[in-house]
């Protein structure tokens, strides 16, 4: 009895879901495309919640210690 407890709430999870689809994709569309056509990475975090990444980040250098004095 507990199985089919588990498997009614895994239903209206997915069923909640599919419902909310279309409402994320409309809201997170254009800034979406924008990140697609900059080059960024965009990572699904929840219900109209997004981590967009700029991939040229990864190539930045820490600046290297200054070794001698300039006077």
């Amino acid at each position: 009895m507990y199985s089919q407890g588990t498997k009614g709430l895994s239903r209206i999870k997915s069923w909640i879901q599919e419902l909310m689809a279309p409402a994320d994709y409309r809201i997170c569309v254009e800034p979406d495309e924008f990140a697609f056509r900059m080059g960024w990475t965009v990572t699904k975090t929840g219900f109209g919640s997004r981590r967009y990444r700029d991939p040229r980040f990864d190539q930045l250098h820490l600046p290297r210690k200054v070794t001698e004095e300039v006077s």
